[in-house]
């Protein structure tokens, strides 16, 4: 028997050669999903490595708590105010256009492929799930962004769609091994999973955020272990009850995410880095399972399905399900093109081999060869796409500054970020002389990317980039005082 010191070591080592690869390929434009990949496959029994690694059921338990984590921490990341504009185009493409995709590649297959149509719809529902975080890994190496509703429609449709994908997967894999079942039983099974996860984890993402609050704990450590426990309680809950539990701690992220709460910004890094251990976790283990020689049998069916996939189903399901909103054709076809697969489906290819559905072999083989060739060849043209359809953006990114402010209880003050506009009255003044509220503090100005700490005298420049304590009813008039304009200020 192997020893826990042998483990840990292979599995530092694994750890630490992907995120150094990642490191060394971050201009590359290569989804990091594939060099994690790759590293498990180099590791895997037909490798270099030579570790044997043959447990579907075991990657699977490791693909659902990676996948915990990261959609946990992908709701603690969306911003409601930000996806609210695009909330019903995101969930009609994260329920119908998932579905068509699903029915679209499934047909495909059955007649193409010659599988069996529930095979076929099988295979279509495990791979109609998109990536969200591949996408923008990629555009963020190339340093574009995207315009107007398209980042928040991606990021939500991304977060909300595995449910939809893992629901039709156990579904049609309940109407293979159980053919007595109706679809009317499986469409029933669909509104209670949605409705008990979007339910629990609105109600428990509410009670998570009160706990935070009302428990004062000695150590500040404790924070982030308790919202780790509440995470996989309000997964594994709504699972044992019948509901979606991946539907049930996105939400409950969302919730918590966009809820005041103590310790904020140290539970966000510590979910993210929770969520960056899941994905390299989970796609190390996925490479190791893998077997390239299988692989090469299923490349033209392969190529096939990936072509049908990328030019016809998703772009068809895309502009099929936001047919009655203001999309614009040039956010439609991006929206289209950036539907890249990521471990989910690798992940729901292991559902069939462990019901030992037929043609569960060829099915985990097909998908696997599938996400590869979405991440390789979609991901590279991403930033082009991006340009070609003039939707693109420059990147902008997130200013760090030295300093940092956690609210607490009885303090009612935010360090916000203000802009000196160029036309700003407050140019050439003092900040003395602003006039400033009560309870508002500037304790730091950005100025040519360097940072300094103001005095009263201290004369503000356009453009200057000011950090400030501000109480909430203030933060109105110092917003105003900044942006009051030279003419206006002249004419009082």
């Amino acid at each position: 028997m192997v020893g826990i010191d042998f483990l840990l070591l292979i599995g530092a080592l694994l750890i630490l050669a992907s995120i150094a690869i990642a490191k060394a390929s971050d201009n590359l434009g290569v989804p990091t999903l594939v060099l994690f990949i790759a590293v498990g496959m180099l590791a895997g029994s037909e490798g270099p490595g030579g570790i044997f690694f043959d447990d579907a059921g075991m990657a699977q338990s490791i693909g659902i708590v990676a996948l915990i984590f990261i959609l946990f921490a992908g709701g603690l990341d969306t911003r409601w105010t930000s996806v609210r504009p695009v909330l019903w185009q995101a969930l009609s493409l994260s329920t119908l256009g998932v579905f068509v995709t699903a029915l679209s590649v499934g047909l495909f297959v059955h007649y193409v492929l010659e599988f069996s149509l529930l095979s076929g719809l099988l295979l279509g529902a495990i791979i109609s799930s998109t990536d969200a975080a591949a996408v923008f890994s990629v555009l963020r190496s190339k340093n574009v962004s995207l315009r107007g509703k398209l980042k928040p429609l991606l990021e939500l449709e991304s977060g909300s769609n595995d449910p939809m994908a893992v629901f039709l997967t156990v579904g049609t894999i309940q109407l293979i091994t159980s053919p007595e079942s109706t679809l009317g039983e499986i469409i029933l099974l669909f509104v209670v999973q949605m409705g008990l996860g979007v339910g629990i984890g609105l109600a428990l993402g509410k009670g998570m955020v009160l706990l935070i609050n009302r428990m004062k704990f000695s150590y500040e450590g404790m924070y982030p272990v308790f919202s780790l426990a509440a995470a996989c309680f309000i997964y594994a809950l709504t699972a044992v009850i019948g509901g979606s539990g991946f539907m049930a701690v996105y939400v409950g992220g969302l919730v918590v995410g966009n809820s005041e709460i103590v310790q904020k910004k140290s539970l966000f890094r510590f979910f993210d880095g929770l969520a960056w251990l899941g994905q390299i976790g989970m796609f190390l283990t996925l490479g190791l399972l893998v077997y390239p020689s299988n692989i090469a049998h299923v490349v033209g069916g392969g190529l096939l399905v990936s072509a049908f996939l990328m030019f016809v189903a998703r772009p068809f399901s895309v502009f099929f399900a936001t047919l009655l909103t203001d999309l614009q054709w040039r956010e439609k076809t991006l929206v289209s093109w950036v539907g890249l697969r990521g471990a989910v489906p690798i992940i729901l290819a292991t559902f069939p081999k462990l019901a030992r559905v037929p043609d569960a072999d060829v099915i985990f083989n097909l998908v696997f060869f599938i996400v590869l060739t979405s991440a390789l060849f979609q991901g590279w043209s991403l930033p082009a796409a991006a340009r070609l359809l003039k939707v693109d953006a420059p990147m902008v990114r997130r200013r760090r500054y030295p300093l940092e402010f956690e609210p607490t209880e009885g303090v009612d003050a935010e360090l916000q970020e203000f802009i000196v506009p160029y036309n700003s009255s407050a140019i050439g003044r003092p900040i003395v002389e602003l006039g400033m509220p009560p309870n508002s503090l500037i304790v730091l100005i950005s100025r040519n990317e360097r940072m300094m700490v103001p005095s009263g005298g201290t004369i503000l420049e356009p453009g200057d980039t000011i950090l400030a304590l501000v109480s909430r009813e203030n933060l109105a008039e110092v917003r105003a005082i900044l942006a009051e304009q030279k003419e206006k200020a002249a004419e009082q």
